[in-house]
């Protein structure tokens, strides 16, 4: 007997509006959550007027002179979407709002259901190259043990997370634990509109992303995946691979959402870079979120990055995510000393051979 697949419940130009309403009414008692995903694509839609007026709104990259409490310097545009998102969420039953941008965390409204994480420009330096950057976020539940207690907590029990990018076209992907959906805003409405739900992210794919001007600074794991990758159809591998680097993570995220492949930025043997450079609870915890809801894998070499619990609000972590096999083989060359190289020149032969 031939099985009856059910009728789709969104279709493709649907509005966010709309598709919150259907996911409400499958949903009782998701009407915080919704409202949450309403204020991010508010100051979604605000922030990608600004981002597209580009210069003619000023020097929006230029540094202010103040650092935020990671110890980056803070631009013009970085601030502005600080203050887009968090008047956004005050409209929504977020009871306390975590910022890159802040030293601390708020309180944007007392008896709010849920805590949201935020990185309000992510890749803001690249902003006056016209490179894409974009807002990350992450939804736990409000803890009754309040404000530190609702963030640090395992990435697993995230509610939903998601990212804007603002590029050619503003796109909103999200996950509400079910999927993840992508949006496009669209400029004559001003609205949100659907261009896929339960996106999939390729395996197929023979692209990598990973800052190579820091080769000599890497452990023996990253650099043996990367000569191997270089070493093309004569190396163990025994097949070509493209290397991307655009230095914003909600751009290489985007890339490989929409063409697959594998992103690294492991920790170093610099200074202040063992642990890695991205942030656990609003960079690496909402994009690992999204990943696996779209059938990849995110680790920090050792161990699923939803796992692990912060301990601090601006916690650092390495972070590899992007297609299940591309991630479970990097990992492969953390925990098995076999894949290790003990030099690292570049095509350096190695005694085992795998594909």
């Amino acid at each position: 007997m031939a099985s009856i697949e059910a009728p789709a419940l969104h279709a493709a130009g649907e509005g966010l509006v709309t598709y919150l309403q259907i996911w409400r009414a499958a949903h009782p008692g998701g009407e915080s959550l919704s409202g949450v995903l309403t204020a991010m694509a508010e100051a979604g839609a605000a922030m990608a007027h600004i981002v597209l007026r580009g210069p003619l709104m000023g020097a929006m990259g230029v540094e202010i002179g103040q650092a935020n409490a990671f110890g980056d310097r803070q631009r013009r545009l970085d601030l502005l979407a600080d203050g887009a998102v968090a008047s956004a969420l005050r409209r929504s039953s977020t009871a306390y709002y975590a910022s890159e941008e802040e030293d601390a965390i708020l309180t944007l409204r007392p008896g709010g259901d849920l805590a949201v994480a935020v990185d309000p420009l992510d890749g803001s330096s690249n902003i006056d190259a016209n490179i894409s950057v974009g807002t990350i976020f992450s939804v736990f539940p409000a803890s009754p043990a309040g404000a530190t207690a609702s963030f640090l907590r395992p990435g697993s029990e995230q509610l939903a997370a998601g990212y804007i990018i603002y590029g050619p076209h503003t796109a909103l992907l999200f996950t509400l634990g079910e999927g993840v959906a992508h949006f496009v805003l669209d400029p004559e409405t001003d609205e949100f509109r659907l261009i896929a739900d339960g996106l999939r992210i390729d395996s197929s794919t023979r692209d990598y992303a990973i800052n190579a001007s820091n080769y000599r600074h890497w452990t023996p794991p990253v650099r043996t995946f990367v000569d191997d990758c270089i070493a093309g159809i004569e190396g163990p591998r025994g097949k070509d691979f493209n290397m991307r680097w655009m230095a914003s993570l909600v751009a290489e995220t985007h890339r490989i959402f929409m063409r697959g492949g594998v992103f690294l930025y492991p920790g170093d043997q610099r200074p202040a870079y063992e642990h890695g450079r991205l942030r656990l609870l609003y960079e690496a915890n909402p994009i690992a979120l999204l990943v696996e809801q779209a059938g990849g894998a995110a680790s920090d070499g050792y161990a699923r990055v939803l796992e692990h619990t912060a301990s601090t609000l601006h916690q650092r972590t390495p972070l590899i995510f992007g297609s299940v096999e591309k991630v479970a083989r990097i990992s492969s060359y953390f925990t098995n000393c076999a894949f290790q190289s003990s030099s690292s020149p570049l095509f350096g032969e190695r005694g085992l051979f795998h594909s």
